[in-house]
């Protein structure tokens, strides 16, 4: 059961890839608002929800961006890519809202799209995170903001499904990593939700890379 939760955590199919949507719905939804809130996007911004999962951030940023506005979703699950065209159908007949099949280390944007962009609990599952950062660069605008939400690792280490394909990286790996991707950690925030810590790296694009300096 604890490996099946892991598969369904990675990748949600079927009805209890479902449930899993509604239940990361709900489990993730204030420090998402909290996250979204933060890109500080303007009216008519393209902005998207890398790794959507449940659809919820899907939501916040067409909110944010408004109706002149566009936001991408991607996602590897097929069952969280037809819960969010049915969920999502008017945004997406009026173009509002476009999704992707796609994997993060190979996303179907454009160079320098995006003002904003979102990434919830998608670090563990990517073994090739360097070249997902590096993506996620290309696809931000120069002025544009990315957040990396995430579970505190050490919270994470102690359940027991962790233990079947999760990545576990220390946050201070993570920032490490940015650099070299071409973005520069602009703020750290730790939310207590429910007893648990989540991190919101938030970052930027920059084109110093020997100039860039870690936020502690």
């Amino acid at each position: 059961m604890r490996k099946a939760l892991a598969r369904q955590l990675a990748e949600p199919h079927g009805l209890g890839g479902r449930l899993v949507g509604a239940v990361l719905n709900r489990y993730n939804h204030p420090s998402m608002a909290t996250a979204a809130a933060e890109l500080a996007l303007s009216p008519g911004a393209t902005a998207a929800d890398l790794g959507f999962g449940g659809g919820t951030g899907l939501g916040l940023l067409l909110k944010h961006v408004g109706p002149t506005g566009r936001v991408h979703g991607v996602d590897v699950s097929t069952t969280m890519l037809d819960r969010a065209a049915r969920r999502y159908r008017n945004q997406l007949d009026n173009g509002q809202l476009q999704l992707h099949t796609a994997s993060m280390t190979q996303l179907p944007l454009p160079d320098d799209v995006l003002d904003g962009a979102l990434t919830f609990n998608t670090v563990y599952y990517l073994a090739d995170l360097d070249h997902a950062l590096s993506e996620l660069r290309r696809v931000l605008s120069s002025t544009g903001r990315a957040i990396l939400g995430l579970a505190d690792p050490d919270a994470m280490a102690a359940r027991s499904f962790a233990q079947h394909g999760l990545r576990l990286r220390a946050i201070s790996d993570i920032t490490d990593m940015l650099a070299p991707a071409g973005l520069r950690l602009t703020d750290h925030q730790q939310l207590n939700h429910r007893s648990e810590t989540f991190h919101l790296l938030v970052t930027e694009p920059h084109t110093d890379l020997a100039g860039a300096k870690p936020v502690e």
